[in-house]
């Protein structure tokens, strides 16, 4: 019993202990306002965008990057269509943008799309030609006021910056308002704390600037596992790079809605994390003392998620209850002993997972585009949300898992997203 008790005990003091500094982000990202910032140039930009069989959705972004309250002329969209089947190159090469068709079933990934991408605009006209990049997902919509607003911080001297992410469709169930507030949590509660700190913050997916010193420095894309984005992130710390965020410049995302999608998805991003693991890992590790880098810290503690503390004490905890089932008779308490700690252990993280999904909401209520029961309904739900999340990172460490496309089908524009603000309001 003694030993049951210790050994959860042991568990959650470690996650204590490597978590507990995000509660001071909490703080801060509530209450300390960010920093304005202005700029004194108007740079020149290319937006990236990797499409693969996006017809019903692609038009959509690139209206919205040809609506933004910035220069046009300082603005040029790039779609690499790959591997495509459908009409997303004819449809995007309408809608006004630049668009290259590839097609290699080899190597399959935004990773490299992106590199191909960029191969293109080198030969064109030079990297050096654009001072900066956007990469963006087909599935995006930008406000209106997006560049001008990441003009701003990325002219005080942030080579990479990243952006507001919100949902184009938060209440289509438990699983797209699952991803809304994990994102909104990212956000406001994560790198809004980071930027007010000047420590780094983290690129997730899509909405995200790169200087072209950056690129050229690369000389193109090189992050090709299956989570490039956190790739990209964790070497750049490493090399001490601080990477900015701008909360005024918000974009829209679609989020799945069938837990099949969501499945395969969250197993990409599981076997992409144990990826980076593996070829970061030691390199992280040893720059938080070497360097005696908070960043990289900070980074090591979201490559190595939180629910491995769950899975180990679990998997602990099941063991103590086999060896229960064989030593029933002579110690019978041990399994009852168990199994109260299993439960306790998924109590404490849903009340733990439930007020941080609860604070996110609260303080982004007014951004978020859904009716107000529905937002006091999937703040309960997204603990369970997070939950599936186990499994997934489970099943990760055995599986052998590809880059394979999600399907996009919400037609929705900004003019849309700006009526169903409005409603809500009402």
């Amino acid at each position: 019993m003694r030993t049951i008790f210790e050994i959860n005990l042991i568990v959650a003091v470690c996650f204590f202990l490597c978590y507990s500094y995000q509660f001071f982000y909490l703080i801060i990202g509530i209450f300390k306002k960010p920093k304005e910032f202005t700029a004194k140039k108007l740079h020149r930009y290319a937006f990236l965008i990797s499409a693969r069989n996006e017809e019903s959705v692609i038009a959509n972004l690139i209206e919205s990057i040809n609506n933004q309250n910035y220069p046009k002329e300082l603005i040029d969209i790039y779609v690499v269509a790959d591997n495509c089947t459908d009409k997303t190159a004819e449809i995007s090469r309408k809608a006004g943008a630049n668009v290259y068709e590839r097609y290699n079933m080899q190597y399959i990934g935004k990773g490299y799309a992106l590199d191909y991408l960029l191969e293109k605009i080198k030969n064109k006209c030079g990297l050096k030609y654009y001072d900066g990049y956007f990469v963006f997902d087909a599935d995006n919509l930008l406000d209106r006021n997006y560049v001008e607003e990441m003009n701003k911080v990325f002219d005080n001297g942030y080579r990479v910056l990243t952006s507001y992410r919100n949902s184009k469709n938060f209440e289509s169930n438990w699983i797209s308002s699952g991803y809304s507030v994990m994102f909104l949590r990212e956000a406001k509660l994560l790198n809004n704390a980071r930027m007010m700190l000047h420590t780094s913050c983290a690129i997730s997916g899509t909405g995200f600037l790169v200087s072209s010193e950056i690129i050229d420095e690369m000389d193109g894309w090189k992050y090709f596992l299956l989570t490039e984005d956190i790739e990209f992130t964790v070497d750049n710390v490493i090399k001490g790079e601080i990477i900015g965020y701008c909360a005024n410049a918000m974009f829209y995302d679609e989020q799945p809605v069938k837990f099949s999608q969501s499945w395969k998805q969250r197993m990409r991003w599981a076997k992409g994390f144990y990826q980076i693991i593996y070829k970061y890992g030691v390199d992280l590790f040893k720059s938080i003392f070497v360097k005696k880098s908070f960043s990289c810290y900070d980074m090591f503690m979201t490559i190595t998620p939180g629910v491995v503390f769950s899975i180990v004490s679990i998997i602990l905890n099941i063991c103590m209850i086999s060896i229960g089932l064989i030593y029933i008779v002579n110690y019978p308490a041990i399994m009852t002993e168990a199994l109260k700690n299993i439960l306790r252990l998924m109590t404490n993280g849903y009340d733990l997972l439930f007020i941080l999904g609860a604070v996110s909401v609260i303080t982004e209520w007014g951004k978020i585009n859904a009716r107000w029961y529905n937002k006091l309904i999937y703040t309960i739900t997204f603990p369970l949300f997070m939950y599936t999340f186990i499994p997934i990172a489970v099943v990760a460490l055995f599986k052998k898992v590809e880059w394979d496309p999600i399907s996009h089908t919400i037609t929705k524009t900004l003019h849309d997203i700006d009526k169903i603000s409005v409603t809500n309001k009402l």
